[in-house]
């Protein structure tokens, strides 16, 4: 499904704003946090902003299933952490990151972004355009995401696909305690009258 940068833009002014999204139940549970990975990209396009599926003078969008992905940013008293700064990152549709050391040998999409940022609003929510994950050598589909501006050092963690079978596999996944993995594991799934998979997180920082 394809949806133009500029009508993407727009959406997410608005529906951001207007948007309600439910709370993690037990929002006192901080979410897990988890390891940066070695590929934060350090070969991406000029684009920083909150949609990675279009590229400035790319005319194709990316490859794979957009992904409307959004949440909150709360502390954990559930209250709204706004004004931050959170990133999101990962490989393509193709299972390349936008990394000089990347081994795979398909081919990058250069009408995927590969990082993205976005600040949290007054509600703390934040919102980004990207693909569901996919599998990566060795590691299950994720997401890694950083949240800056709280501390000296950015809370950095992954976010996975709930219903993935190959979770139960992955040596990061399986470090989370099991009873803390449901905090970075959530549905990418169809809605009807969306056009792309709807991804609802919240993350919750222990401050």
């Amino acid at each position: 499904m394809q949806l133009s940068r500029r009508a993407w833009l727009r959406a997410a002014v608005g529906l951001v704003a207007a948007c309600t999204l439910p709370r993690l139940a037990g929002a006192a549970v901080p979410t897990p946090r988890q390891t940066a990975g070695p590929f934060y990209p350090d070969d991406y396009p000029l684009d920083d902003d909150n949609d990675l599926v279009h590229v400035s003078g790319r005319p194709q969008p990316a490859l794979g299933e957009v992904t409307d992905l959004r949440g909150r940013l709360l502390d954990r008293n559930g209250h709204a952490l706004s004004g931050q700064r959170v990133e999101i990152w990962q490989c393509d549709a193709n299972g390349r990151y936008r990394h000089s050391r990347d081994p795979g040998r398909a081919p990058i999409d250069p009408g995927f972004q590969g990082l993205g940022h976005a600040v949290t609003d007054e509600d703390g929510r934040y919102r980004f355009l990207t693909i569901r994950p996919v599998r990566y050598p060795g590691r299950t589909p994720h997401i890694h995401v950083a949240v800056y501006g709280l501390d000296s050092e950015p809370f950095v963690t992954q976010l996975y696909v709930a219903g993935e079978a190959g979770n139960a596999e992955d040596f990061l996944y399986r470090r989370i305690p099991e009873e803390q993995r449901g905090l970075v594991t959530v549905p990418f799934a169809s809605v009807a009258g969306e056009p792309a998979l709807q991804a609802r997180w919240d993350i919750v920082l222990d401050t």
